[in-house]
């Protein structure tokens, strides 16, 4: 080359380097490879092993990491006005009105049980049996859609001979579903909830009765609502501590169970709702049973059909044989990390919920009928496939 010039042509100094080779091996094969030699070991592995290994642990595990996590990002909800709760039945209502704060009434409020019913009729005839002496009028609103839209038979209608002890205290309405594909479950959940405030004001309510907003499986202590409807001055509306149990009476949880209310009722104010409305908080008020269930089938159609179906992540956990066996360890049907809000309370409920062998103070029905609800009671947790 002449002096005065220079080869302004780029070359690749790695390659020529590392493998010696010239410009003309740029789109050859031995090129690339000269090229990947070139980067740092612990580069390729950070490339190829753990960024795909952390994706793939962040797709099966990343709800529970945002679980685990959530004491960082969301402050607990302000804390209940506890009140105690005092009962025995050797106790005057007068006493146990005055232990409360509260006076004596010359007569009873009237009661009001209102519910919105999906498949749940073993719950529904031990809850209303256990209310029916201080209840005035049942109110069941049913429809033919789930909260996820999928469609569901009239149950209780199918099943409505079961309950002839409640038939003249019974408002009972149907809904359509509306069907809407795609939709957030909790409009269609809010929809319902809207539809049974109308079949309320069908049912005859008035100011100043007691309306009970709780779902099925959340139910109010006989003496709970006994208390209420005797009592005077009681709060306008009373949010109830329930006992927290899974699958049965044998998993016992928890008491933080709070969404089921007692409200006074009052024409063009109350609203049917199953959020919180109150701070305040009747004490040990009776039982929350969530997927107390007597066949795997009703299992397989909760999981599908209630407002949280998008914790079926994976298509295995709605194999029954799983399902069966996560019942009888008392874990997750969902393979969910506790809901709670500090580290202390998640690592302490991590991992199955331990088994219970006491079954004082469950309802009284449920005792008296034992054999008919055997698989709710402790030790027999293997349920029936069909249903």
């Amino acid at each position: 080359m002449s002096d005065g010039y220079s080869n302004s042509k780029k070359t690749d100094d790695i390659c020529e380097d590392v493998c010696g080779q010239g410009p003309r091996a740029v789109l050859s094969m031995s090129r690339l490879r000269c090229i990947l030699r070139g980067f740092h070991l612990n580069v390729l592995l950070l490339l190829f092993v753990f960024v795909p290994a952390g994706i793939m642990v962040l797709y099966l595990h990343g709800q529970k990491i945002s679980y685990f996590l959530r004491p960082l990002w969301e402050s607990p909800p302000k804390p209940f006005h506890e009140i105690p709760h005092y009962y025995h039945e050797n106790v005057s209502m007068e006493t146990l009105c005055r232990l409360h704060g509260w006076g004596i009434r010359e007569s009873p409020r009237r009661v009001f049980d209102a519910v919105l019913f999906s498949n749940e009729v073993d719950i529904l005839t031990i809850r209303w049996q256990e209310m029916s002496p201080h209840v005035t009028q049942f109110v069941l609103l049913e429809s033919n859609s789930t909260f996820t839209g999928l469609p569901k038979p009239l149950v209780f209608a199918g099943n409505r001979e079961k309950f002839g002890f409640a038939k003249s205290r019974l408002t009972y309405g149907v809904i359509g579903g509306r069907f809407k594909k795609g939709e957030n479950p909790f409009v269609e959940e809010a929809y319902q909830r809207v539809a049974l405030d109308q079949l309320l004001r069908i049912s005859g309510i008035e100011d100043d009765d007691l309306l009970i907003m709780s779902d099925v499986d959340e139910i109010p202590s006989a003496h709970t609502i006994d208390l209420l409807r005797w009592c005077d001055d009681i709060p306008q509306i009373l949010h109830l501590q329930l006992r927290n149990y899974l699958y049965s009476f044998e998993f016992y949880l928890d008491n933080k169970s709070w969404r089921a209310s007692i409200h006074r009722y009052q024409r063009g104010k109350t609203r049917y709702a199953h959020f919180r409305q109150s701070d305040v908080l009747l004490s040990d008020a009776g039982w929350h049973c969530s997927f107390c269930f007597r066949h795997i089938s009703e299992f397989l159609f909760k999981m599908k059909a209630y407002s949280h179906y998008d914790r079926v992540r994976f298509p295995h956990y709605l194999n029954p044989d799983r399902i069966q066996d996560v019942i009888c360890k008392g874990a997750d049907l969902f393979d969910m990390l506790p809901e709670e809000y500090t580290f202390k309370e998640i690592i302490g409920k991590m991992g199955p919920i331990p088994h219970s062998f006491s079954a004082v103070h469950l309802p009284a029905y449920l005792l008296n009928n034992a054999p008919q609800f055997k698989y709710l009671l402790p030790g027999n947790c293997v349920r029936e496939s069909g249903g």
